[in-house]
């Protein structure tokens, strides 16, 4: 039952024993090709007196038992009354019939009947692209409108269409707000150019703090931060620092306030490791990840989920950098896998799982009932592949393991790329407050995984990374002296670095 976990999600593990054994060392770097850390990374846990309950076996857990101990940085107090709308970000691949998802988001702006205006602005073909979601939301018992606002109408001028009186009041009018997937940079730049809101924008927000749903799939769901990436390199390269103000990451619209990050294709892209670098470069201390055909409901301290995979929290409130690594680095990243029905609380850093889960097993390394499923040792080698991390999660807080590891680097960098040595050692491990729960409910096994750490530290990776086989290496016959010698390695191994 436990296969799901590993099926398409890591692209190359190597197995390294199926016996119960003490927690992994970093590969030795003996050997010229072996992988070296440009400075040795000693990280453990951060500090968490919170007590934790009783946990025989198969109990129904206490909800919000993932509340971390400690120092907090909560979020700003506001006026409840400013902002009584939700924020629906999805993490675009939204299926037509996601039933779970298009139904919620109608029944949030008031069922049958409620008005939607659709913004299909983002999009290469915005006609097409808002015409699919206004049938599915009429579907689903919508009255929906595609409004012409995208710089692809070439006959339409923006300047004027976002000032039109006619087409705001039916903003006004509307109870929800959906926004396309594409190009998110165009929703920035047509509704809020040079920084400068428009009264479309004004007209949405409006909207939105009297109690409506803003929603929005891929380039719409990054849009809900203040910031966002606007043209973003591969993920790698994020780590590597290779990201501006203005060019690869600009202003988003900022539904969700300024103390939330939000990105979208994450788990599917491994966009953890894009996150959490622009998090720590712009001050961020929560972000949400947010997977395919899976959506966010966010209002005022609560997220929940719904769809079908999940999202990630990352949590860098007593994260570390050490600035001596001349690379990006982080220590002690606190990271929650959340699934359908699960619940985050911001202000108190706490998980309530979904009423399934809490009738199913709970994980817990600190209970004396803890029967781990999994005893082997697993190394990734695409740590940002397709559902790794979240796979590599569910799997730890199931193990006799602490942690796990894996590497990201550049398997084709360009020509002379300084940086093309460069990659990282992620270190996946377990806290004193890590909990995990499953369920069997829905057919196959899921989890909800809560206060995993991560730590990530700039490795060298020589380039390339493979040569020839010359076979391996001639031990010296009985009684020769030593005679013998060893195979020379191949032309194309890299030496002496």
């Amino acid at each position: 039952m436990r296969a799901w976990i590993w099926a398409g999600v890591v692209a190359m593990t190597m197995v390294m024993g199926a016996q119960a054994a003490p927690a992994t060392t970093a590969p030795a770097a003996s050997a010229p090709q072996a992988l070296r850390l440009l400075r040795p990374a000693a990280a453990t846990p951060p500090a968490n007196t919170g007590q934790k309950a009783a946990t025989p076996a198969r109990p129904a857990a206490p909800a919000a038992a993932s509340a971390p101990s400690g120092a907090l940085q909560p979020l700003p107090e506001s006026d409840p009354a400013a902002i009584r709308g939700y924020a629906v970000p999805i993490g675009g691949a939204l299926k037509a019939d996601n039933e779970e998802v298009w139904q919620r988001i109608v029944q949030l702006a008031g069922g049958k009947g409620a008005r939607f205006v659709v913004f299909g602005t983002a999009s290469e073909d915005p006609e097409a692209s808002a015409k699919q979601v206004v049938d599915l939301l009429q579907r689903r018992g919508a009255v929906a409108e595609a409004l012409p606002v995208a710089p692809k109408f070439l006959w339409v001028d923006l300047n004027k269409v976002v000032r039109d009186p006619a087409l705001i009041a039916k903003v006004k009018a509307a109870k929800g707000i959906f926004f396309t997937g594409g190009v998110q940079e165009r929703i920035v730049d047509v509704l809020q150019p040079g920084g400068q809101s428009t009264p479309m924008l004004e007209a949405i927000w409006d909207v939105y703090r009297k109690g409506g749903v803003v929603a929005g799939t891929s380039a719409g769901a990054a849009i809900m931060s203040t910031i966002m990436f606007r043209d973003a390199p591969s993920v790698i390269n994020v780590l590597k620092g290779r990201f501006a103000d203005g060019k690869q990451v600009d202003r988003g619209l900022g539904f969700v306030g300024p103390h939330l990050f939000v990105d979208q294709h994450f788990l599917k892209r491994g966009r953890f490791g894009r996150m959490i670098p622009l998090m720590m470069a712009k001050g961020y201390k929560l972000g949400l990840g947010v997977d395919e055909n899976t959506a966010a409901i966010i209002r005022g301290d609560e997220i929940e989920v719904i769809g079908d995979r999940g999202c990630m929290i990352v949590d860098l409130t007593e994260a570390r950098t050490d600035a001596t690594l001349g690379a990006f680095n982080v220590q002690g990243a606190r990271l929650s896998y959340l699934e359908h029905g699960d619940r985050y609380h911001m202000r108190a850093r706490s998980t309530t799982p979904s009423a399934p889960k809490l009738r199913g097993e709970l994980h817990d390394a600190e209970s004396p009932n803890f029967k781990p499923y999994y005893t082997d040792d697993v190394f990734h080698l695409d740590m940002l592949g397709d559902s790794t991390i979240s796979g590599a999660m569910s799997r730890l807080i199931d193990s006799v393991r602490k942690e796990v590891k894996g590497l990201a680097f550049d398997v084709l960098p360009r020509a002379n790329d300084p940086l093309a040595e460069l990659g990282f050692l992620f270190r996946l491990y377990k806290g004193s407050d890590s909990l995990g729960w499953s369920t069997e409910e829905f057919g196959g096994e899921q989890f909800t995984v809560t206060n995993l750490y991560l730590d990530i530290t700039p490795v060298r990776l020589p380039m390339p990374l493979y040569g020839g086989w010359a076979g391996p290496a001639k031990a010296a016959p009985p009684g020769a002296g030593g005679g013998a010698t060893a195979a020379a390695p191949p032309a194309s191994a890299p030496t002496g670095q």
